[in-house]
């Protein structure tokens, strides 16, 4: 039997897109895909593949817990198959490892022990973030299919978001304006830039 060698893991820029239910990360990703073709991988959102798959979704805090725990596990797991990937495109990551944070139900200490991590070196694995501002209730969120939240609960799970990623020295936030285009075109912009 053969038996393959382990790839080395690659020194590939990794970006984070985040910000909470509605700010449009998916819109942006998908400009993203068709006009940095070529010199970004995109990563899913490692909460749609584990829900979409069928991992349950329950109110008790300790189901919360165990989403999260799995939701962070998934993305690490994407994460290394793009970076053993060799090639030098940049990794546009769809949320980040510590999103899972402004979801967990417990002291965020608890997240790091059960994910043997901690905030520094989950913050050391992106050289970006870019925050994409919720829309204020009745400025255009929407519930889909995936996204549940009440626009306060978004609102709500959008600022803590901002608390969890305000250590990174490389955050960007690109707040939520009357024509969506215009965020976009600030979000695509500064993509560009950091690649």
């Amino acid at each position: 039997m053969r038996v393959a060698k382990r790839p080395r893991v690659g020194e590939r820029k990794r970006i984070v897109l985040t910000g909470g239910p509605g700010a449009g990360k998916t819109a942006v990703l998908e400009l993203a895909r068709k006009h940095f073709r070529g010199r970004l991988d995109i990563l899913h959102e490692a909460a749609s593949i584990v829900f979409v798959g069928g991992f349950p979704r329950r109110p008790e805090p300790y189901a919360r817990a165990a989403a999260q725990r799995a939701i962070h596990h998934v993305q690490v797991e994407l994460e290394r198959i793009a970076m053993e990937t060799p090639t030098d495109k940049a990794i546009l990551c769809d949320r980040g490892t510590i999103d899972g944070l402004a979801y967990w139900p417990f002291e965020p200490s608890l997240f790091f022990t059960d994910v043997w991590s901690s905030l520094e070196k989950e913050i050391a694995r992106y050289d970006a973030v870019i925050h994409l501002r919720t829309p204020a209730k009745g400025a255009g969120y929407h519930k889909n299919g995936v996204r549940t939240e009440a626009p306060e609960d978004a609102e709500a799970i959008d600022a803590r978001l901002l608390d969890v990623w305000k250590t990174h020295p490389k955050r960007f936030v690109i707040e939520s304006s009357a024509s969506f285009m215009d965020k976009a075109h600030r979000a695509m912009t500064l993509i560009g830039e950091i690649l």
